[in-house]
């Protein structure tokens, strides 16, 4: 307390004297900067949270895009399954004709350019 002048043996309200002020002013300039951090990472973690959100509307959109598009494989699977099922000379039959459908389809590519 000697030391700002305000313990024993110092002038009674003499605090500029003392420097009193001085620290005073340090505190007031050390606190707006505090503040002003304090409002940085106040609009930092606002608009980190803003972006949480936007991600996380983002994620269930795929989420639901997703369980659509494992139901269309599931369906496909298992009618491929059941053209297994079935005998064999019919699944060459629709291979050979697949088989022949792209390579007409090559063809036609390949002459129009």
């Amino acid at each position: 307390m000697r030391r700002a002048g305000l313990g024993e043996g110092g002038p009674q309200g003499n605090y500029v004297a003392s420097g009193y002020s001085v620290y005073e002013e340090e505190n007031e300039h050390l606190q707006e900067g505090l503040k002003a951090k304090v409002n940085a990472l106040k609009h930092l973690s606002i608009d980190i949270g803003n972006e949480v959100k936007y991600q996380n509307k983002i994620l269930g959109e795929m989420d639901s895009d997703f369980d659509s598009t494992g139901g269309l494989l599931g369906s496909t699977v298992g009618r491929l399954k059941l053209l297994a099922r079935g005998s064999q000379s019919k699944v060459f039959c629709y291979m050979l004709l697949f088989a022949l459908f792209v390579f007409i389809v090559l063809y036609w590519v390949i002459k129009l350019r």
